[in-house]
């Protein structure tokens, strides 16, 4: 009797083993197999068992959760969608994530490891920390004049603060409503589904994905690279310009949409915006030192975050005299996003230093305590001194006296440049409008602020569109909100 039991116990004991090595065979050889296999949904609903934390905007979060009793517990939920949306991105159950809603997503969702508690705690427990916050920059009154002067017409709106690169608008338009898309039905597949034909691409974020020829805008770049390299002695200094401007090598004349161009000063033609000047500048002034300036202002830099991919802004150097001439009034191949020409303005009134751009101020536990804060960012020098301080004088004339005469605010120094681009086959395309500036109260000591803002579809007939008519009063209104805040 007692041979039978220790046969039975030492068979129990076999199988005790198999029953160990086959699980240690699962968990351990096999577990990657399982767990990135779509019937495997245990991963999913830990994710959504508890609420996402909150993207937060001056001091109150615009984003939520909602229990909906399902296995995929908690959707995403969105105040004010459509405004914020260039902002947040979406997080869907469906189709994942993008921009804030994306770059943070480990905070967001607790997934983080700094978020635990103690070390591999959360792999003990099989649970999740609670999802953290994340505290942006944007300024709630900017972001608002940015989006409604643009309502109704197809453009982007970025302002940043010189000073620190602080990110305080990021519009574009048309927008669309990220909450539909957070769930994993019906209403989520529509929504994709609807979004994705519209032709207008609400879901392009059209102020750091897309980049546009800058026109006249791109002469700031143009002046600082030929007063940095002596080029010109000084703003008032004639500039030897005909008028028309043959193109180097070919029998193309450039002319202008102004006169008094012919061998004008740099401060008559930046305020006039010549092209015939600034296309002879650019040819001067060379492609290595305008490559040299452009790239020191953030062009051809593919690698730019604020903490989402921005789209690299170039300045093509494979170019003869005639391209160059074009690419020097922002045409040819030269394109920007609305974030790089903020940044043009923002170097301008900041001294000739550029900072890089950042969109999260902090990051921070549910609890409150903080995870990382925003630090110094990098900083670099896109033009000298003296050159920063012609150019403000300049640009304050085109506000004062020239095309930017509605930008201008009462109370503050606002600097500006206009440009109208022009684009398609044959330039058969709707001109685009672009305004960049900068503005300080007149009894601070240094620019609040810098604006870019593009309009695809201005109002009225091509002669009528201008960025001194169409986009100036928006960066105006995104202007005076910041130096106004009550």
């Amino acid at each position: 009797m007692t041979r039978h039991i220790r046969h039975a116990a030492l068979f129990c004991a076999l199988l005790l083993v198999a029953l160990l090595v086959n699980a240690a065979r699962v968990q351990v050889l096999h577990a990657e197999d399982y767990e990135a296999n779509p019937a495997n949904r245990r991963a999913a609903i830990v994710r959504y068992q508890q609420p996402r934390g909150d993207i937060w905007v001056d001091g109150r979060p615009v984003t939520g959760s909602r229990d909906t009793g399902e296995h995929l517990r908690y959707e995403r939920t969105y105040s004010e969608g459509p405004l914020y949306a260039p902002v947040t991105g979406f997080a869907s159950q469906e189709y994942g994530t993008t921009l804030l809603e994306a770059m943070e997503d480990a905070v967001l969702s607790g997934a983080a490891p700094v978020l635990q508690p103690l070390p591999l705690w959360n792999e003990f427990t099989r649970s999740r920390s609670a999802g953290g916050d994340v505290l942006t920059t944007i300024d709630p009154r900017a972001q608002r004049a940015a989006y409604e002067g643009l309502r109704g017409r197809k453009g982007a709106v970025a302002a940043v603060e010189p000073s620190t690169g602080r990110i305080l608008a990021l519009v574009s338009v048309p927008s669309y409503d990220p909450e539909p898309l957070s769930g994993n039905g019906r209403t989520a597949r529509e929504a994709w589904a609807r979004l994705n034909a519209d032709p207008d691409k609400p879901m392009l974020n059209r102020a750091v994905q897309r980049t546009y020829p800058p026109g006249s805008t791109f002469k700031v770049v143009t002046a600082a690279a030929a007063l940095d390299a002596g080029v010109l002695k000084g703003p008032d200094e004639p500039t030897r310009s005909p008028d028309p401007y043959l193109l180097p090598g070919t029998t193309t004349r450039l002319v202008n949409g102004t006169d008094k161009c012919r061998n004008a000063t740099l401060r008559v033609a930046f305020v006039r915006s010549c092209n015939t000047v600034f296309a002879q500048l650019g040819v001067t002034t060379g492609v290595e030192r305008l490559r040299r300036t452009a790239e020191s202002f953030g062009f051809n830099d593919a690698d730019l975050r604020v903490p989402f991919r921005v789209a690299p802004s170039t300045f093509d150097t494979t170019v003869d005299a005639a391209q160059l001439a074009l690419s020097s009034i922002g045409q040819y191949n030269t394109r920007a996003t609305p974030l790089q020409m903020a940044m043009v303005a923002a170097a301008v009134a900041s001294g000739g230093q550029v900072r890089e751009p950042y969109l999260v101020e902090r990051t921070t536990r549910a609890s409150g305590g903080t995870v990382s804060a925003a630090g110094s960012g990098a900083v670099r020098r896109a033009m000298l001194p003296a050159t920063a301080s012609r150019l403000r004088e300049l640009m304050r004339g085109v506000v004062e006296d020239g095309t930017g005469g509605k930008a201008a605010i009462e109370g503050a120094v606002v600097g500006g440049k206009t440009g109208t681009a022009q684009h398609g086959l044959g330039n058969s395309g709707m001109p685009y409008a672009w305004f960049i500036s900068w503005a300080q109260r007149e009894d601070e000591l240094e620019p609040k602020v810098a604006v870019a803002v593009v309009v695809e579809d201005g109002e009225g007939s091509r002669r009528e569109i201008s960025g001194g008519g169409t986009a100036a009063p928006v960066a105006r209104a995104v202007m005076e909100a910041v130096l106004r805040p009550e």
